[in-house]
């Protein structure tokens, strides 16, 4: 009897003998432990005093937070990237969360606006490690739905998410609220499509352009390769910009109302009561008709290859031209040969989608009109290594450059 006493008393001991040992551990691992995304030995005091410009050039792991507001709905995309010194930084990991309506929707209750940002930053808060967030750039830029608004309705909205993010533990500046215009989401989408492809980081790796067909607008950029595309192009089809240490000269051009949302309205707005022809004839007429003379038609794009995406790749999708998940590629005359097929089918039986026919028959004359040939071939994709093929990565990684490039 005695001797099971003991025994517990023994066990008992050896519990808590355990205990402390453990948590004596666990102190001195959490002082010790080096910060994540730091080099090894930075001190904390050290770290307060740099720059966002020395931490990153440091830093083996950084993030950075985009919020994409678009017309319908409220986009966070948290990218995490690795750089080695004199490297390009590589994308290790993209966490996205979506949330409708989009700003615009509350432009006459703006204190509401904020209850959706605020539900998105604890998104960034759980991703961001804590001892990241102050040198993390938090960035939002608004697309079609605040360009439509009066401008002193936008600018309210606008005023009520810095407010925000100023209040937030991340890294902000006075430009990190704004509204962009189309040119610049073709650029970064453009950035975005030649990072995934790889032809950033490596200069002997052709380029590739692309085209993006929203429901208002639809752009077009390009590297060009020839001086001759860059001294023929109209005025305001040409930017250059600097990110990488090296300077790009684009051709990047958003045409707003050729949309395709927008095309339709045009389009519809000008049927007249005329004999009866056959439906993708009626679609081609009125199609050029409302095309005549609108776009530019650059001679380069027929020697490029191009990445096309939204629209596109909705109506390619559609009718089975490439594969819903996967994407695909086709040619112009893929499109052709698809509307008139739709096309001759609606007459017979209209189906579950009016404006198929005229869909599929303007995204065929506007590529032709942008210089493009019929056997022309284009890749369709939503993602590219698991990433979407949005603007928003192309976008961060200007932003985090030029802050790179600022002298504080």
């Amino acid at each position: 009897m005695e001797a099971m006493k003991i025994s517990k008393r023994f066990f008992a001991f050896g519990i808590l003998a355990c205990i402390a040992i453990y948590v004596a551990y666990m102190k001195w691992h959490l002082d010790s432990k080096p910060l994540v995304g730091a080099t090894e030995g930075a001190a904390e005091s050290r770290r307060d005093k740099v720059s966002h410009q020395a931490l990153t050039t440091e830093l083996s792991v950084f993030y950075g937070i985009m919020f994409d507001a678009g017309s319908t709905g409220t986009r966070i995309h948290i990218f995490k990237f690795t750089q080695q010194p004199k490297e390009t930084p590589k994308l290790t990991h993209e966490t996205f969360k979506a949330l409708k309506p989009g700003l615009s929707a509350y432009a006459d209750d703006v204190e509401k606006s904020g209850q959706g940002i605020k539900e998105l930053l604890e998104v960034a808060k759980k991703e961001v490690p804590m001892e990241l967030w102050k040198f993390t750039p938090l960035v939002l830029k608004a697309t079609a739905g605040l360009r439509l608004l009066p401008g002193e309705k936008a600018q309210k909205l606008l005023d009520k998410v810095k407010e925000i993010f100023q209040a937030s533990p991340f890294f902000v500046r006075d430009n990190c609220v704004s509204i962009m215009n189309g040119t610049d989401e073709g650029i970064s989408a453009w950035i975005t499509i030649n990072f995934l492809t790889g032809s950033l980081d490596d200069p002997q790796k052709r380029s590739v352009g692309m085209l993006d067909l929203g429901g208002g607008s639809t752009q077009i950029t390009f590297l060009p390769h020839t001086e001759a595309t860059l001294q023929t192009s109209p005025a305001g089809h040409t930017t250059s910009f600097q990110m990488f240490n090296s300077t790009y000269k684009l051709y990047s051009y958003s045409y707003l109302g050729l949309g395709l949302m927008s095309a339709r309205l045009a389009i519809l707005g000008g049927v007249e009561g005329k004999p009866w022809e056959p439906l993708y004839e009626s679609c081609s007429n009125k199609v050029a008709k409302m095309l005549y003379k609108k776009v530019h038609k650059a001679e380069e794009v027929k020697d490029l290859d191009f990445y096309a995406f939204s629209y596109y790749y909705d109506r390619a999708a559609e009718v089975g031209l490439i594969d819903k998940e996967k994407g695909g590629s086709l040619t112009v005359n893929d499109f052709e040969i698809a509307a008139k097929y739709v096309c001759k089918t609606m007459e017979i039986s209209p189906g579950s989608s009016p404006f198929l026919c005229m869909d599929l028959t303007y995204i065929t004359f506007l590529l032709q009109e942008l210089g493009f040939p019929k056997t022309q071939v284009f890749k369709l994709a939503r993602k590219i290594n698991n990433v979407e093929t949005s603007w928003a990565l192309g976008a961060t990684f200007h932003y985090i450059d030029s802050l790179n490039r600022l002298k504080y």
